[in-house]
């Protein structure tokens, strides 16, 4: 009987791996991004240990969306106080504040505990074409 691989995190290999966002619909790429940061695109996936890879992303402010969601869809932040809800536009976030706006989204797709927050340390965005990032990138998704 053949016994499932378990990995351990001594064993782990990452890669670094470059996303160009320009011209790709936001949501493909976030969906893309979990896949890599979890992990699960590796035969060796273990649900209990950080197996993912770094993911950088360049071009991030060039990513499509589709319908009015530019104009019409909001993000709402809550401090805990009474009528201290504040509400920023998508188009805001995305000339703004770009890193905060992808890591928001992947942060919803990856698990809520303490390795979902490691995960998430791993992606590093970017709004131009530079990155610092040149002397560990191997492959291009």
């Amino acid at each position: 009987m053949k016994m499932t691989k378990v990995m351990k995190p001594a064993e782990v290999q990452r890669d670094w791996v470059l996303i160009d966002a320009e011209g790709k619909t936001f949501g493909r790429i976030l969906t893309e991004v979990a896949t890599l940061l979890r992990g699960k695109h590796k035969p060796s996936f273990t649900p209990n240990v950080d197996c993912g890879d770094y993911v950088v992303i360049i071009n991030a402010e060039k990513a499509k969306f589709s319908g009015v969601k530019l104009e019409e869809k909001e993000y709402f932040t809550h401090s805990g106080y009474f009528g201290s809800t504040k509400s920023k536009k998508l188009s805001d976030m995305l000339e703004n504040h770009t890193e905060k706006l992808y890591k928001l989204a992947v942060r919803g797709m990856l698990p809520k505990t303490t390795l979902g927050r490691v995960m998430l340390k791993k992606l590093k965005v970017y709004a131009g074409s530079e990155h610092p990032h040149t002397a560990q990138i191997n492959k291009e998704a």
